[in-house]
């Protein structure tokens, strides 16, 4: 199977509700800076998409959270930023009453590539996991619209497609 894969060069053809939101790095002699979350940017913030928490997680490359399990919230949004190294952040849409039910979206996110620097809204109900694809350890935001709640969380089999394939694509063992 080919996979598709995104970035903000490519944002054909997205799973409703998912939101791509560019960060911009600002540069001087001294070093850079990026803007994570502001209150400002409307389309990630407000009333609709709260900020509640932020946590960040650390992943070796090469590796799936959940390998073989999709991470689906009913009531939560993530929205998700990779500040260091590499990953491939993969959506599937089970929704019934969604327009791009049973698509799959899969994100190539990093902050050494412009196209690449960006944060992604992950709506609710739809299943998500991610990979770290550098050949060094990932490190990922999460600035969540829940405190966490473990009867919100769950964890779906995923037989919609396949961590080994993107390990292939990227040159990962």
């Amino acid at each position: 199977m080919i996979y598709q894969y995104f970035n903000l060069n490519n944002q054909q053809d997205l799973i409703e509700g998912t939101i791509i939101r560019k960060l911009v790095q600002h540069t001087d002699p001294t070093g850079s800076l990026v803007e994570t979350m502001r209150s400002d940017w409307t389309d990630v913030f407000g009333d609709h998409l709260p900020f509640i928490m932020q946590y960040m997680s650390k992943t070796p490359s090469g590796i799936a959270r959940d390998e073989d399990k999709w991470h689906v919230h009913q009531k939560q949004e993530d929205r998700f930023i990779c500040v260091s190294g590499r990953i491939v952040t993969a959506l599937w849409d089970p929704r019934q009453d969604s327009k791009t039910k049973d698509k799959l979206n899969l994100f190539v996110m990093g902050p050494e590539k412009e196209e690449e620097m960006y944060m992604i809204v992950i709506p609710k109900e739809v299943y998500h996991g991610f990979m770290v694809i550098s050949q060094k350890e990932g490190y990922l935001l999460n600035f969540p619209t829940q405190l966490y709640n473990v009867e919100d969380e769950g964890r779906i089999d995923n037989t919609q497609f396949s961590w080994q394939q993107v390990r292939e694509d990227f040159g990962l063992k």
